[in-house]
């Protein structure tokens, strides 16, 4: 019998919770979609893993046994799938960079250059991640290290570096009451609708409307876009509003839509992070030192000190 090895992951995050609402959160997908893989991989082995009351989810028997082996088998699966992926990566003298969007993009041009008076015979991959991707292939091995937005998913599997922080800014409709004012309060913003991520980029999506500092209950979603172009677009019709960092809305003018500060919410950090097999290479510790080097001195929207 074959077990997909997502559904294993599905598993023993329900296990480590014994709550789907939290399960769903922690694994960046939808509660419904995850019921489903629960209930599959139950059909799969022909075994009840859970007792299901209105008090979360509870291991059988039989669940017990399975969360007590999963862990190893996942750990080490993930280890050979990265070791294999880097080790081609290495003979090839590939660097794998990880990016999601906006985060460091005005550093990535000076990053490579300074890296290659070292190494100017290796190349630098860069993979970018979508809206639905946080760790920009990170989680799947595809790359080597990544400079991402904190939190993400699985964080603390990770060596974490934080560079700098960046305010959020908000995207408002141009002709928007709010749009005339230089500074909005972010308690006069619990109030509109949201231009949002699908809801199987779960808790990423809740942190774009601010719902890491304020209660969930107040999240109202005008319009849901899978990438930018269908968020500015969103936005410029009026279908709600969305927080984006200073660095985008410093790049991604777009008639009809108007970026201001707000104040009251906290910033969003951009880190670079790396698995353990990468921790080890002398390649990739020279690309981390670079990276700290041009990244590890910003002024508070992300912009380098001189």
């Amino acid at each position: 019998m074959d077990i997909d090895t997502r559904l294993l992951r599905y598993f023993l995050a329900v296990a480590e919770t014994e709550h789907l609402p939290l399960a769903a959160q922690r694994l960046h997908v939808a509660q419904p979609a995850l019921a489903t893989q629960i209930k599959q991989l139950e059909q799969q082995l022909g075994v009840e893993l859970f007792i299901r009351s209105r008090a979360g989810m509870t291991l059988t028997a039989p669940g017990k046994v399975l969360a007590a082996t999963v862990p190893g088998l996942l750990a080490a699966w993930d280890r050979i799938l990265r070791d294999t992926k880097s080790d081609a990566s290495r003979t090839a003298r590939v660097l794998r960079l990880g990016c999601v969007h906006s985060a460091a993009d005005d550093h990535i041009a000076e990053l490579i250059r300074v890296f290659h008076r070292l190494h100017p015979d290796w190349q630098v991959d860069i993979h970018q991640g979508g809206w639905t991707d946080p760790t920009a292939g990170l989680d799947e091995g595809d790359v080597d290290v990544a400079l991402l937005r904190l939190p993400f998913p699985r964080q603390d599997e990770y060596h974490v570096r934080e560079l700098y922080a960046e305010p959020r800014w908000i995207a408002l409709p141009a002709d928007h009451p709010l749009a005339e004012r230089d500074d909005i309060a972010f308690r006069e913003l619990w109030d509109e609708p949201y231009v949002a991520s699908p809801a199987e980029t779960g808790w990423w999506r809740d942190y774009w409307m601010g719902l890491d500092s304020r209660p969930a209950d107040t999240a109202i979603i005008g319009a849901i876009a899978r990438n930018t172009e269908e968020w500015l677009r969103a936005i410029a019709n009026g279908f709600g509003v969305s927080f984006t960092p200073v660095s985008t809305a410093r790049t991604n003018a777009y008639p009809g839509v108007v970026f201001r500060p707000v104040h009251g919410i906290g910033p969003t950090r951009i880190a670079l992070v790396w698995p353990d097999a990468s921790e080890s290479d002398a390649v990739l510790r020279y690309f981390i030192r670079c990276c700290t080097d041009i990244m590890g001195h910003q002024t508070g929207d992300g912009r380098r000190t001189s």
